[in-house]
């Protein structure tokens, strides 16, 4: 019903009341999560304060939120992002009520500050175009912060890719992305026509200067060393696959795409003739039963998990996803699978699916090739992110140590993603009319 009603308000363009469309929309997600907390609650016997108290309070800043972009900043950006981004938040506090609940509370503060970033930035990218000059700032600060990460990262979970200050750990590459796609946005919009009308040839290949594409090739080096140093597979295929691919959107030449794919997998074999766990994730992935109890256990208990699920799944609270480890991160989608089935996790990726097509949209609508690239590259970005770690945990590709956007535990993915909705906010409101 509730992805009904979604594909429903798509179709439905030309309603002129998407204020009330939104907030309907919100009061189904309030309705998630509630029945969630509810039927979790029962399961457990008891009715807990914070929790209870924790809830409702993030309902209300939901609807704060809402009343705050529409009636006091009076901004008439996409009224579908907020509801889904909030749609995915519930489904998400769910699952982790459920399956870690002493780290709910601290995943609904993390939503909160994610929220207020939504705020700040649907407010301060209405005027993107400015921005533009700040590129290389940007292009810096985001290779600043993976550098970082690089050099000062601790391992946790066989990933090189968090950051521990004191109190506080967490993950720059997810902030970083945001700073490199900005650069690309500017960097790829003001040379699009030297990268389509290349004029240069090397062998069998015509290509521009290399100056023109050495930002791109850094990016490949920055994403091999990632992969080398950090054990990250899914950052480096996430950060070289939507530069890639934003720079086919600028030019519209698939040579990029072909010869960037000839790259990835020379490095990634290179990677893997050199490096012991790269070849261990290859191998855990071409064949888990070969070690089903040992460095397998993960993605064998997710497959299990996915088998179970069936149509309609176990019901919640009824599964066992426990089983598998950093379930509540790397491998929620297969907790949602276990315990609520095909239609569940059709339902979650149903509503990424709205929401990157949102994304497009927009860009479409885009009035200059900067904001048309940066919306592209949003979009980009987050369909990336899906695709990789569902991919990851259905065995269809290499396991990957990146979050599933808005669903996982985790502050600093929380934060980034609602910001990216918040950019993408933004960027709709270039049209006027965009909801009418």
């Amino acid at each position: 019903m509730i992805i009904l009603r979604l594909f429903i308000f798509i179709m439905r363009n030309k309603n002129s009341d998407t204020i009330k469309q939104e907030r309907t929309l919100l009061i189904i997600a309030s309705i998630i999560l509630f029945l969630g907390w509810l039927v979790i609650s029962l399961s457990q016997g008891k009715i807990q304060a914070p929790v209870t108290i924790a809830v409702s309070g993030l309902i209300v800043t939901w609807f704060l939120v809402h009343f705050i972009i529409r009636y006091l900043l009076k901004l008439y950006g996409d009224p579908l992002l907020l509801p889904l981004g909030i749609f995915l938040s519930a489904i998400g506090l769910t699952m982790i009520l459920r399956l870690k609940p002493d780290l709910f509370i601290m995943q609904v503060l993390w939503q909160a500050i994610g929220l207020l970033g939504f705020v700040i930035f649907s407010f301060v990218f209405r005027q993107a175009e400015p921005l533009a000059k700040y590129k290389y700032t940007s292009g810096m600060i985001g290779i600043g912060l993976l550098l970082a990460t690089i050099l000062f990262g601790t391992d946790i979970g066989g990933n090189k890719n968090w950051i521990i200050l004191g109190p506080v750990m967490f993950q720059p590459a997810e902030f970083a992305k945001l700073f490199v796609i900005i650069f690309l946005a500017a960097y790829l919009s003001e040379r699009r026509q030297l990268l389509s009308y290349a004029t240069r040839h090397y062998g069998p290949f015509i290509l521009p200067h290399p100056r023109f594409i050495a930002p791109l090739i850094a990016l490949w080096g920055l994403a091999m060393l990632m992969l080398v140093t950090q054990r990250d597979l899914g950052s480096a295929l996430l950060f070289f696959g939507t530069t890639i691919i934003m720079t086919y959107i600028a030019s519209g030449r698939l040579l990029y795409i072909v010869l960037a794919a000839i790259l990835f997998i020379i490095g990634s074999f290179a990677c893997y003739k050199l490096y012991p766990h790269v070849q261990v994730r290859i191998d855990i992935w071409l064949n888990p039963w070969v070690d089903p109890t040992g460095r397998a256990y993960q993605i064998v208990q997710s497959l299990f998990a996915l088998g179970s699920g069936n149509v309609l799944g176990s019901g919640l609270t009824y599964g066992f996803p426990q089983f598998i480890p950093a379930v509540h991160t790397d491998f929620i989608f297969a907790a949602i699978a276990e315990e609520l089935g095909f239609a569940g996790s059709s339902a979650v990726i149903l509503a990424y699916i709205f929401m990157v097509y949102r994304g497009f949209k927009i860009a479409s609508l885009a009035r200059t090739p900067y904001t048309i690239i940066l919306a592209s590259g949003l979009s980009v970005l987050l369909a990336m992110q899906v695709f990789i770690i569902i991919a990851g945990v259905t065995k269809f590709l290499p396991l990957t140590g990146i979050t599933l956007p808005l669903i996982s535990y985790g502050g600093s993915s929380t934060v980034s993603s609602f910001i990216l909705l918040g950019m993408l906010f933004a960027l709709s409101e270039v049209r006027p009319d965009y909801a009418q």
